[in-house]
C-alpha cells in the first residue's frame, strides 16, 4: 500500500510581518463556486460606478498669455517641457510639473501659427503671419532648476524672412529639415535662410503639415481646397491627393502604425486613412458638434485627442467610432490646439480664453505612486469591466456623460438632422427604379475623388 503525504513549505503560508495579509489559496473549480459569474457581474457594476465617482480629469490651468492660444509643441527629450504660442505673438516655455513659465520669448509681430522642436530638443522653430520663421535656443538647464525665476531675455538664433505668411510648421522626427505650410509647402534647413525645396499642387493655402514618424522623407498636408496631400522629399512633385467635401483643419500620424493617419475635419468628424489606400477611410470618428480644430495621437498609438469649436475635448480609440471621454469646463472657450504628453498620461489643451489646461488621460486614474496591491486591484477592475461591458446596465453607466446644455441641445439637433437625411435617402431609393440609386458607405461618402 502506497501512502501520499501532503507536504507544504512553511514559507508558502507564513507571513513575513504581522501587518501582512494572510495568504489564502483558492480552488478554482467552477463546480465549487456556482455563483462566480453573478459575483463578478456585481464587481464589474461596482467598478463602473466607482470609475464615475472618482472621475476628476481636470488638474489645473496655466495662465499667463494675454490672447488666445493658437498652437503648442512638446519637447521630445524633456517630459515636462512644453511650448505654447498665442495670437498676440507671445511664445512661452512651460514647466508642466510645477505649472509655471520657464522662459518667455519675444515671439512674432503677428499671430504665432506654428511651433515645433528639433529632434535633439535643443532648437525651437516658430512661424507666424508676419512672414518670418524664427529659430530659438531651448534653455534646457532651466527645466531642471528648482528656482522660480523666469528668463525673459531670449533672443532668436536666426530669423528667416519670406514672401508669404505661414500657417504651420513641423520638424522631421529624425533629421535636420523642417517644413512650413502657407501659400506652398517649403522645406528648410537649420543653416540656410532660403528654402531648399518647395512643393505646390494647386493655388490654395496649405493650413497644416506633419512628417511621418517612420519615413522621415514623407509628409502629409491639408489645404483650404479640402484636399489631403502626401509629399515625398525624394520626388520633384507631390505624390497623392484626396479631395473631400469639407476642409480638414489638422492631421496626425499614428506613431505605432505609421502608414495610418487621422484628419480633423470641418464636418464635426475625424477620418482615419491608410496612406496606401486613400479612396476609402478606415474609420469615421463621430461625436463633436462643431468643427474639429486640432488632433494629436498618443505615443502608444492606441488613442488620440481632439479639440473642437464646440468647446470640448474628446479622446477616441484609434479604431473607435465614438469618443471614450469628453472633457469640458464652464470657462473653457473654443479649443484651437491639443496635445498628448510624451508619457501618454496627460492631455494639454489651449483655448480662446488665454489658458492652457492640464487633464488626465484617464479621468479616474489615481495620481502618485501606487502600491502593488493597488495596481492589482485597478487591473482586476478593468478586467471585469471589459468582460461584462456588453451588458446593458454596465454599458449605460460607462457611456453616460454630463454635457453642458448648449452642447446637449446641439447634439440632439444634429441627431434629428441626420435621421431626417437617412429617412429621405431611404424614401428616394424606395421610389426610384431598382439599381438607379446606390447607397454609399459612410467611409466613402465624404470623399469626392483621389488624384495621383
Amino acid at each position: 500500500m502506497k501512502v501520499k503525504v501532503i507536504s507544504r513549505s512553511t514559507d508558502e503560508f507564513t507571513r513575513e510581518r504581522s501587518q501582512d495579509l494572510q495568504r489564502v489559496y483558492h480552488n478554482y473549480d467552477p463546480n465549487l463556486r456556482p455563483q462566480e459569474k453573478a459575483v463578478e457581474y456585481v464587481r464589474a457594476l461596482t467598478a463602473a460606478k466607482l470609475e464615475k465617482i472618482f472621475a476628476r480629469p481636470f488638474i489645473g490651468a496655466l495662465d499667463g498669455h494675454r490672447d488666445g492660444i493658437s498652437c503648442m509643441a512638446k519637447n521630445p527629450n524633456y517630459l515636462k517641457g512644453f511650448f505654447s504660442g498665442s495670437m498676440d505673438g507671445d511664445i512661452r516655455l512651460w514647466d508642466i510639473a510645477n505649472r509655471r513659465t520657464v522662459c518667455q520669448y519675444s515671439g512674432h509681430q503677428g499671430a504665432v501659427r506654428g511651433l515645433t522642436v528639433s529632434t535633439d530638443g535643443r532648437i525651437l522653430v516658430s512661424c507666424g503671419t508676419d512672414c518670418t520663421v524664427k529659430l530659438w535656443n531651448v534653455p534646457v538647464a532651466t527645466l531642471t532648476d528648482s528656482d522660480d525665476s523666469t528668463d525673459n531675455s531670449s533672443e532668436p538664433l536666426a530669423v528667416y524672412v519670406w514672401k508669404n505668411s505661414f500657417w504651420a510648421v513641423d520638424h522631421q522626427w529624425e533629421g535636420d529639415l523642417f517644413a512650413t505650410a502657407g501659400a506652398q509647402v517649403d522645406i528648410w534647413n537649420h543653416n540656410r535662410s532660403q528654402p531648399i525645396n518647395s512643393f505646390q499642387w494647386g493655388t490654395d493655402t496649405v493650413i497644416s503639415v506633419r512628417f511621418n514618424p517612420a519615413e522621415s522623407n514623407v509628409l502629409a498636408t491639408t489645404a483650404s481646397d479640402r484636399s489631403i496631400t502626401l509629399y515625398d522629399l525624394r520626388m520633384s512633385s507631390p505624390a497623392r491627393k484626396v479631395i473631400m467635401r469639407t476642409k480638414s483643419n489638422s492631421i496626425s500620424w499614428n506613431p505605432m502604425e505609421p502608414m495610418n493617419f487621422t484628419a480633423a475635419n470641418e464636418d464635426c468628424n475625424c477620418y482615419s486613412y491608410d496612406s496606401r489606400k486613400l479612396d476609402e477611410a478606415k474609420c469615421v470618428h463621430m461625436g463633436h458638434e462643431s468643427a474639429v480644430m486640432d488632433i494629436d495621437y498618443s505615443p502608444t498609438g492606441r488613442e488620440f485627442v481632439t479639440g473642437s469649436y464646440d468647446r470640448t475635448i474628446r479622446i477616441f480609440q484609434y479604431n473607435g467610432g465614438r469618443s471614450r471621454e469628453i472633457y469640458h469646463t464652464k470657462r473653457m472657450q473654443r479649443v484651437f490646439c491639443v496635445k498628448f504628453s510624451c508619457d501618454a498620461s496627460y492631455v494639454i489643451s489651449g483655448s480662446d480664453d488665454t489658458n492652457l489646461r492640464l487633464w488626465k488621460a484617464k479621468a479616474s486614474e489615481q495620481l502618485g505612486v501606487l502600491h502593488p496591491r493597488e495596481q492589482r486591484k485597478h487591473a482586476y477592475h478593468e478586467a471585469v469591466k471589459n468582460r461584462y461591458k456588453h451588458l446593458p446596465e454596465i454599458k449605460r453607466i460607462v457611456r453616460h456623460r454630463h454635457l453642458p446644455k448648449p452642447i446637449y441641445k446641439a447634439a440632439s439637433l444634429r441627431r434629428t438632422m441626420m435621421e431626417a437625411e437617412r429617412r429621405k435617402a431611404e424614401r428616394r431609393k424606395a421610389h426610384s427604379a431598382p439599381g438607379s440609386i446606390v447607397t454609399e458607405p459612410v467611409r466613402k461618402r465624404r470623399i469626392i475623388k483621389e488624384v495621383e
